[in-house]
């Protein structure tokens, strides 16, 4: 099949100028600054959680929400920093320092760009639905676990990053800042309640105004004996610039005797779990888009957007950034229709960034652990897996093993022991879908409907027996077949008829040892008659030589043929 470039990348921002109107600019101009004030609290929070800072987190909202908008193929997606990155992105800094993650950030955006070019984006699709809840619950787990530090208050440092040695840390030296539980406790509260009162304002938002208010309140007029000074807040712990820093390249620093060849190996898991992370959440979340607003995204443009975001954020000092589902619902709600809303949301973090920042750093710590600890609940899909054990324990299995690598190793082992389990899962399916029968005296043609007719039973001749393959004829098949075949000696049934009438396909593995099944055949005095092999199928077996080897007489167009062609072989 070929494709044209405009198939391939064709942002969906100047297609929907061709038709805009003064009333669509408003209501994607009031979704934009909707979805850019729910994005400040989020970005702040997945930054800092990141092991990088709130400042990386709203210069990657901003860069790469303002990127995906203006270059992406849907029309709602909303693009910036997600919960779902943290895991890894904090793993790669301790292992390889910012300049790693930098790196890696970089080679996942030209992953992704390849990815839409080689037009993979419907194949991401593919991954089942038990591998992407099984890394998304764990996910959600891990980042829960992150949050105990700041939103009990201990104020530790160098927490190990491994799921079981960071709660023995956590539980050996477990002395909480009660100021600081009482404020992650209070915007825990809110954060729940708040959509009971009203379902405007994001329970995030409000747990967070709240809280910043109740904190500087507090650290204003409290006595210092009250001991609020030791509640921390962002401007406690990192500095807030006033601007987007100025593009920089990325500083390498090399071990003795590496080259930055080998370095890149090194980074190379680490930068596909990236991409591969950010395909799958993105196209999900533009999926779920075009189920609400009836629209249909172009998945490969999607993936080219997401890899330029990554390719350009790094240089700003950003880290990795994918579609957010959370965001595009936001954005959906209040009216947004075009990728004009998702520009507006990243001008509106801009502007946070240039005239809010002493007001950001003035959010309590515990206060972000408690929005996270929401977002893991929110990722865990916990009623999605009760829904999920009614279904065939292998799904199940196949969640459970995700969920464990996620938790137990890191996202990295997750991904692509996930990947091979999908494989697996669909070859093992797809085994299962393809029959092999046996037919020795007559063909009953009513088996093959469920509608009874008329039909009259197909005679087949003696010494003559008939397979039948009802499905893909591939490596799982292939085997299969030359077993059941082997088990007949060639004295009783001298001639075999293979119908294929319901073969889509066959792979190499097939036509390997389709061929040396005709070797045999000429050596044990055997014939074998094809009937009813489809066009594709035909030029398969005419290019792997399968023709040549065989008299053209004995590919027969259907079983009426086929059978004819046995009793002339047999009168012979």
């Amino acid at each position: 099949m070929q494709f044209s470039m405009r198939e391939v990348f064709a942002p969906k921002l100047f297609k929907s100028l061709t038709h805009y109107s003064r009333a669509q600019f408003g209501q994607d101009a009031l979704a934009g600054i909707i979805v850019g004030i729910v994005a400040i609290p989020l970005a702040i929070a997945f930054g800092i959680s990141s092991g990088v800072g709130p400042t990386e987190g709203l210069i990657t909202a901003i860069i790469a929400g303002f990127l995906i908008s203006l270059l992406g193929g849907s029309k709602v997606q909303i693009g910036g920093p997600t919960g779902a990155f943290i895991v890894i992105i904090y793993g790669i800094i301790q292992q390889y320092g910012i300049t790693g993650l930098t790196i890696a950030t970089i080679m996942a955006g030209i992953i992704l760009v390849l990815m839409g070019l080689a037009h993979l984006g419907s194949v991401i699709k593919f991954v089942p639905y038990p591998v992407i809840i099984g890394f998304t619950a764990g996910i959600a787990v891990t980042i829960f676990s992150t949050q105990m530090n700041d939103f009990f208050g201990l104020g530790l440092t160098d927490v190990p990053a491994n799921f079981i040695d960071k709660w023995i840390f956590y539980f050996h030296h477990f002395q909480p800042n009660w100021w600081a539980f009482g404020i992650g406790l209070f915007s825990l509260c809110v954060c729940i309640g708040m959509p009971l009162v009203t379902k405007r304002v994001p329970g995030s938002l409000a747990a967070i105004i709240f809280a910043t208010i109740a904190v500087w309140l507090l650290k204003t007029y409290a006595p210092a004996s009250w001991g609020i000074a030791s509640l921390q807040t962002i401007g406690d712990l990192y500095e807030l610039p006033h601007g987007i820093p100025a593009p920089h390249l990325p500083s390498v620093e090399l071990e003795e005797g590496e080259s930055v060849f080998t370095l890149i190996q090194r980074l190379f898991p680490s930068a596909f779990t990236i991409a591969m992370l950010g395909a799958i959440e993105s196209l999900l979340s533009a999926m779920v888009a075009d189920g609400v607003i009836g629209d249909k995204h172009n998945s490969n443009t999607e993936l080219i957007a997401q890899g330029v975001a990554n390719v350009v954020v790094p240089f700003f000092g950003g880290i990795p950034a994918t579609g957010a589902i959370a965001r595009t619902m936001t954005n959906i709600n209040n009216g947004g229709r075009t990728p004009v809303a998702g520009i507006i949301h990243a001008i509106v973090l801009l502007l946070v960034l240039l005239f809010l920042a002493p007001l950001v750093g003035m959010i309590p710590m515990a206060c972000l652990a408690a929005v996270l600890i929401m977002v893991s609940y929110g990722m865990s899909g916990w009623r999605t897996i009760y829904g999920l054990c009614k279904h065939p324990s292998r799904d199940l299995a196949v969640l459970a093993i995700t969920f464990f690598l996620t938790v137990i190793f890191d996202l990295t082992v997750a991904i692509e022991i996930g990947i091979l389990l999908a494989l697996v899962l669909f070859l093992l399916r797809t085994s299962e879908a393809t029959h092999i029968r046996t037919f020795h005296n007559e063909i009953d043609p009513n088996e093959d409907t469920d509608i009874q007719s008329n039909l009259e039973h197909l005679t087949i001749p003696d010494k003559v027996e008939v397979y039948e393959i009802d499905g893909p004829y591939f490596f799982g098949i292939a085997n299969r077949f030359d077993d059941i075949m082997g088990r007949v000696s060639t004295e009783t049934y001298p001639i075999r008829i293979i119908r294929m009438r319901k073969v889509p396909f066959v792979d190499s593995t097939a036509m390997h040892n389709l061929s040396m099944l005709i070797e045999r055949s000429h050596r044990e005095g055997m014939t074998i008659i094809l009937s009813g092999v489809n066009q594709h199928v035909h030029k398969q077996l005419l290019k792997g030589g399968i023709e040549q080897m065989m008299n053209p007489e004995n590919i027969c167009p259907n079983i009426h043929v086929a059978l004819h062609r046995a009793e002339i072989l047999l009168r012979s």
